[in-house]
């Protein structure tokens, strides 16, 4: 069985969740403490949401120093799949895994509300199973969630197809280009601000209208893991 390991750090909020996301798209859930040196032999790797440190410095900056971290790099350099969702992102950018960076939401207030995006890119480990252009409904949760980076990296990004999710009707925080998610060159590191372990189960998800999928868009984010795990 394919086994996908979650990362708690000091502060993290949505690790259980992701674990319980885990489980519901078939994998074994692993529990990984932030300041071990092992990641278990697990398949793949995700960095949950939440305020780990109290986001003191910046989101995700002392994270992205915590002793596992240098697993992690090591892990995604060999191409382990590995998903950062909302402060998961920012500590993927804090690490230099992921390029550009997180800062407060323009409106200057915490959003949280069911967000609609657009799937730009089918190709990552995390998104394989989705179809190109597949609009989505997953629960966003921030208040440093504006995605930036300088005009050279926005452009690299664009051209070689890297954003994986855009924000469509409202953008939430002000990310440019409607950025909500992104990926490295290689397709296996992923990192998104919105949600996907808060929308895997039917009346407990997004209320999504009855044409839109019931609340589980983001269950496919970790069926399109385990499905490039075999193929591997």
């Amino acid at each position: 069985m394919t086994r996908i390991g979650v990362i708690t750090f000091p502060g993290s909020l949505d690790d259980r969740d992701a674990l319980r996301a885990v489980r519901r798209a078939g994998a074994e859930p692993v529990s990984l403490w932030h300041g071990d040196h092992d990641l278990q032999g697990v398949d793949a790797l995700i960095l949950p949401g939440g305020f780990s440190y109290g986001d003191y410095l910046r989101c995700g900056a002392i994270a992205g120093l915590s002793p596992i971290m240098a697993e992690v790099r090591e892990a995604a350099g060999r191409g382990l799949p590995i998903l950062g969702i909302c402060n998961g992102f920012q500590m993927l950018v804090e690490a230099h895994l992921l390029p550009g960076g997180l800062v407060r939401n323009d409106r200057g207030t915490f959003i949280c509300r069911d967000q609609k995006l657009r799937v730009e890119n089918t190709s990552t480990a995390w998104t394989n199973k989705f179809s190109q252009g597949q609009e989505i409904i997953i629960p966003l949760k921030n208040g440093e969630g504006g995605y930036i980076a300088d005009q050279e990296t926005l452009d690299r990004l664009e051209g070689e197809g890297r954003v994986v999710f855009r924000y469509l009707e409202v953008n939430p925080n002000g990310s440019m280009n409607d950025i909500a998610g992104i990926t490295n060159e290689a397709g296996n590191v992923v990192g998104l601000m919105p949600h996907p372990e808060h929308a895997t189960e039917e009346g407990f998800g997004p209320d999504t209208p009855a044409a839109m999928r019931n609340g589980t868009d983001g269950l496919t984010f970790f069926a399109s893991a385990i499905a490039a795990l075999a193929l591997a």
